[in-house]
């Protein structure tokens, strides 16, 4: 997991309403009119307060956090609705890359900082800040929308689908079954683990992160400001930095192919037994050898006796690289990417499929840019998507189809559930081959 803090959970959901219907929406009778529009320099301040408040957060800001988050916020996508000359609700967005399943980046705009102050509630503030950053997304040319959801039930509604999983394990490191005499990582193979300083990680890190981006559905990229938080090279005031252990696993040839960021408590029991956690931060490898290394390399550290893995794909390695796998306890497995499609054919023919097949796709998408019927004929070389006539063989709202466009959801099941409708008998079973993905997509990073 990436060393930004936890995403805190918004303080309010607005009443469902169509979001192609809701920008206009008048004030109650004898209200003061509340007005959205992009945020100015001025009012940058204001609606930082405004964000921290609706994040339970202490609201005041400093002048210095005003000039850092400045810096990489581009007013043009940053949404705010005032209530006179205070901003009572927020959003903002940023280009972002998104890799599909067969490695391209899609372009889309990852939505962020979404707030509705608790005096506003209820007024559909959210509704009229969703319809205009997906409207404004749609006029960028951005085929797809992104966001983390801190609560389940808001985003659906406005066609988001959950498209990527993440998993937490604990390992008790007492009970795993390893032998304390092994060797340490790399010895057969001729790798090695090495320790660096936060610059050399700032230096390192972005091109192993680039390499499985190249190659794993639902990784998205990092900025420089990015990396200068993960490595401590930039710390925001109120949210302390605590520098982590940087383990960089270089492989024979010499080349740098992954690395862990951890940091470790000092845990002892009765003074004289150590029993230590370490806690995994960001561990990113190229390729599984690297990923194997690294994680042997933290089950190995001398007085660690429980690892905490941080958010993981969901078919991630770790407990089957334990002698007993019960040892490694899933204590979290969540949604996290959410995947909002905005153009449907740019985002079909994004990605390869596991195997050949055509399907009718009717896209249900009230009053929205998705909806429509369409004709995907796809297979592991690529995609044609093109409108169509033809009667449908799966109709489906447009949020499931997020949900399956990185290859985390099944057809099959979103039919068993009534979520997905098959018109042609065997067309879910279909679908499940075409879309799913032979490892499941991964995102590393909430933003």
């Amino acid at each position: 997991m990436t060393a930004v803090p936890p995403v805190p959970r918004a303080t309010a959901i607005d009443s469902p309403a169509p979001v192609a219907a809701v920008n206009s929406a008048a004030p109650v009778s004898g209200a003061r009119a509340l007005d959205l529009r992009t945020v100015t320099d001025a009012e940058f301040p204001d609606w930082l307060r405004a964000a921290r408040t609706g994040f339970l957060r202490p609201p005041s800001v400093t002048g210095e956090e005003v000039a850092l988050r400045r810096a990489t916020t581009d007013l043009g996508r940053t949404l705010g609705v005032f209530d006179g000359a205070r901003c009572v609700a927020t959003l903002r967005s940023f280009p972002q890359r998104l890799t599909a399943a067969g490695g391209v980046a899609m372009a889309a705009s990852a939505v962020t900082q979404v707030t509705v102050s608790p005096t506003h509630r209820r007024r559909g503030l959210l509704n009229r800040l969703i319809a205009a950053e997906l409207a404004a997304a749609r006029e960028r040319g951005e085929p797809l929308a992104t966001l983390v959801a801190a609560e389940y039930p808001i985003y659906g509604r406005y066609g988001f689908g959950p498209a990527t999983r993440a998993a937490e394990w604990t390992v008790d490191l007492t009970r795993a079954g390893l032998d304390p005499r092994r060797p340490g990582p790399g010895r057969e193979d001729g790798g090695r683990v090495e320790l660096v300083d936060p610059a050399e990680a700032r230096r390192l890190a972005p091109g192993v992160h680039d390499r499985l981006r190249a190659v794993r559905a639902g990784v998205i990229d990092r900025s420089a400001r990015r990396w200068d938080l993960l490595t401590g090279a930039v710390e925001f005031p109120g949210d302390p930095w605590r520098e982590p252990f940087f383990a960089f696993h270089r492989a024979a040839s010499g080349e740098i192919d992954g690395y862990a960021a951890y940091t470790a408590d000092e845990r002892w029991a009765d003074a004289k037994q150590p029993m230590v956690t370490a806690t995994v931060r960001d561990l990113i490898a190229a390729d599984p050898a690297a990923e194997r290394a690294l994680w042997e390399y933290l089950f190995a550290i001398d007085w660690v006796t429980t690892v905490r893995t941080g958010l993981r794909a969901p078919d991630d390695l770790v407990p089957d690289l334990l002698p007993d796998p019960r040892a490694a306890g899933l204590t979290t497995e969540v949604d996290l990417l959410w995947v909002r499609v905005l153009d449907v054919v740019r985002a079909l023919e994004a990605r390869t499929y596991a195997t050949d097949g055509a399907l009718v796709l009717d896209v249900r998408d009230p009053s929205g840019p998705a909806d429509g019927r369409y004709l995907l004929t796809a297979g592991p070389g690529g995609a044609e998507c093109v409108r169509t006539d033809r009667d449908a063989d799966l109709v489906l709202p447009v949020r499931e189809l997020g949900a399956l466009l990185l290859g985390e959801g099944s057809a099959v099941r979103l039919a068993a559930l009534g979520r997905v409708t098959e018109e042609r008998p065997g067309a879910a079973a279909l679908a499940e081959l075409l879309f799913r993905t032979a490892r499941r997509p991964w995102c590393p990073d909430i933003f």
